[in-house]
């Protein structure tokens, strides 16, 4: 681990390796804390896919995670995306968040089903620099 840190040396570079390996790595600060505990600790069963890595990994990742999601002090930008989510509500999805909804409400669900974008969690079909978290 970095001195002074709890999220271990390289995490951020394997969580892009590992999640963009099959969609876009969401920004840690669009879901709290609760969101990626739920994620991370049900990977076999990851929106119909087996997501499953190896122990030491999956501790890496969801430490990273964990400690840049959007209601943590190191997230800046976190409560814009998670202030409006009720405590006891614990969104799996960046799509079911409030703010999502409020920013893409407009959007017609045709545009989500077209050929370019095929979901609401396609992100760079619309959003050419979501990559760069931007």
């Amino acid at each position: 681990m970095a001195a002074g840190s709890s999220v271990p040396a390289g995490a951020e570079k394997e969580t892009l390796k590992e999640c963009s390996s099959c969609h876009m790595a969401y920004p840690p600060e669009m879901l709290p804390i609760r969101s990626w505990r739920k994620i991370m600790g049900d990977l076999a069963n990851h929106f119909g896919e087996n997501a499953a890595l190896p122990a030491p990994a999956r501790a890496d990742i969801e430490a990273y995670l964990i400690a840049n999601a959007g209601d943590t002090p190191s997230a800046p930008d976190g409560p814009v995306f998670v202030n409006d989510i009720p405590a006891d509500v614990t969104p799996l999805r960046v799509t079911d968040t409030p703010l999502w909804n409020r920013i893409h409400g407009e959007v017609p669900a045709s545009d989500f089903a077209s050929s370019k974008v095929k979901s609401k969690a396609n992100c760079l079909a619309c959003h050419t620099m979501a990559g760069q978290g931007q």
